[in-house]
């Protein structure tokens, strides 16, 4: 499990991505929709269409790192579909 040190922002897409978007499509995203910078450590989390998918992209000093979930029986709790993104704390 990944786990942000203290001090870490963690952003949220509140609306759903193309899920074929690699690395460099949702650090483009990243800046052109959340008017964010991809490269200074913060961690974004996007959700497919459906809520059982997520990718978790962030910039660990050396490059750029995504990670991927499936959920098989369930979904992810999310929050309302909008334009935007939603700051979580780290609990």
């Amino acid at each position: 499990m990944l786990m942000p040190s203290q001090g870490v922002r963690v952003l949220v897409a509140t609306k759903p991505v193309d899920f074929r978007k690699g690395h460099d499509g949702l650090a483009a995203l990243v800046q052109s929709a959340l008017a964010e910078d991809p490269f200074t450590g913060t961690v974004f989390v996007f959700r497919a269409k459906r809520a059982d998918r997520m990718k978790i992209l962030f910039w660990d000093g050396s490059g750029l790192v995504m990670a991927y979930k499936r959920l098989e029986d369930s979904t992810f709790t999310w929050p309302a579909i909008r334009d935007g993104a939603m700051t979580l704390n780290r609990a």
